[in-house]
């Protein structure tokens, strides 16, 4: 499936903003509220923190395989990209709609959670919340269509605020001396679940924290060295998402035991309430907000990428190739928005977000094998930077992943089967543009 446009994007970013896009497209509202949750399931210090570690190492170790696909393979749309050229234009195709499923959903909630937040801070502007949510996606959308420098600027000022308000409330947790509480009873003893249904759980809330970690692949064609700005992009921008989210859950159970934050729905704004006093909610909500814009301006930016890909290849329209003089893929980006919009008034994510985690280990997973797949059919493929201990690092991450994605079917049951039945749909859908491909 070739592409006759000759529709380029421009080499404008560099190091700074893959840090700041990993950073920004990494770190949301998921850390100021998953403690709680993963409290409630799991109910010990050191099992919680080992598994913000073990999320942490799997990352590092997807890291590693990614700087050698994105650098060897520097195109707009990251992982669809490998697993094509591993494995041909049906993967290629199921995988690449696949990740912009996952990655089109976030841009809609990021929205409609920055709407809420600010009702807490304006509550007068309660009934106005979708008004609000619309506000931001406007605004993002035009930011991003008057140019690439432009959102890349803002990622990296909003990264760089982001990481400074998590490091303050951190060391403002760790300067906390401590009293005793009562423990809070728990609704879902992680006992009464079962470990493994509750190990699972969790690592799927943590990896969908987590996700997000290999942001900078997306704009790789963008990248004016992919070469070294890609590998130190990931291992920078990862290694500084691991450190502070181990140190947050380490920070929050300094101030309030396990059994005291377990099932809460916003751990960040217990914790801050008995550090901060009553201005607690008020600070944790301002943290919330300066987190959220950071990750939607990433969230903006990534989804058109991935179409911008697809349609290069035929995957969608010819027109999505289209860029406009500011470096923007300007079709796919307003097609991306409009898909937001709607979801914005449906309204409902969480189905959709566990939904979006399971595609996005099942790309990681694709992705680890064609890297392997890569290396025996294109051993001479220019390889600027090479996996260290391949393949053993490599076959961990595919291992990881297999039983991620078992222990995912397991607790999560009802969208793997979902994910099974638009597997199957998908292939006649395929034929038919590969049929209209030809034809063209």
């Amino acid at each position: 499936m070739k592409n006759t446009n000759n529709n380029q994007l421009k080499k404008s970013l560099g190091l700074s903003f893959g840090i700041a896009v990993l950073i920004g497209g990494t770190i949301g509202v998921g850390i100021l509220r998953t403690p709680g949750i993963i409290a409630g399931m799991l109910d010990n210090y050191w099992l919680i923190i080992a598994c913000w570690i073990f999320g942490g190492i799997y990352i590092l170790i997807g890291a590693n395989s990614y700087a050698e696909l994105a650098t060897m393979l520097p195109k707009a749309g990251g992982s669809y990209n490998y697993i094509k050229r591993a494995f041909g234009d049906y993967a290629g195709f199921l995988s690449g709609w696949f990740d912009y499923i996952a990655n089109s959903v976030p841009p809609a909630f990021y929205c409609i959670v920055i709407s809420e937040y600010i009702v807490i801070l304006f509550p007068s502007l309660e009934s106005q919340t979708t008004v609000i949510a619309i506000a931001f996606l406007i605004a993002f959308t035009v930011l991003h269509v008057s140019g690439v420098k432009n959102g890349s600027y803002f990622q990296q000022l909003t990264s760089v605020i982001k990481v400074g308000v998590f490091v303050a409330l951190i060391v403002a947790c760790f300067m906390y001396s401590g009293v005793q509480f009562n423990p809070i009873e728990k609704d879902t003893p992680f006992f009464e679940m079962g470990i493994l249904f509750g190990f699972f759980k969790s690592l799927q809330l943590i990896i969908g924290t987590y996700d997000g970690w290999y942001a900078v692949c997306f704009f790789a064609e963008e990248d004016k060295n992919p070469s070294k700005n890609i590998p130190q992009s990931l291992y920078t921008g990862a290694i500084i998402v691991i450190v502070l989210y181990v140190l947050i859950n380490t920070a929050f159970f300094h101030v309030l035991p396990v059994s005291a934050l377990a099932n809460s729905p916003l751990v960040a704004a217990d914790v801050a309430k008995v550090v901060f006093g009553t201005n607690g909610a008020i600070i944790v909500t301002v943290i919330a907000i300066f987190s959220l814009i950071s990750i939607l301006n990433a969230y903006m930016m990534i989804p058109a990428r991935i179409l911008f890909g697809l349609s290069r290849d035929g995957f969608f329209i010819q027109k999505g190739t289209k860029i406009n003089k500011g470096g923007t893929p300007i079709i796919a980006l307003l097609v991306s928005s409009l898909i937001s919009l709607l979801l914005i008034y449906i309204g409902s994510f969480e189905v959709l977000f566990s939904f979006g985690t399971f595609m996005s280990v099942i790309v990681w997973g694709l992705a680890y094998c064609s890297l392997i797949k890569l290396r025996n059919k294109e051993p001479d493929l220019p390889r600027p930077y090479r996996s260290w201990a391949y393949p053993w690092t490599t076959i961990l991450a595919i291992t990881a992943t297999i039983a991620l994605l078992t222990g995912f079917a397991y607790s999560d049951t009802k969208n793997f089967v979902i994910i099974l039945v638009i597997s199957v749909l998908s292939y006649p859908v395929f034929l038919l543009l590969n049929r209209r491909n030809k034809k063209e």
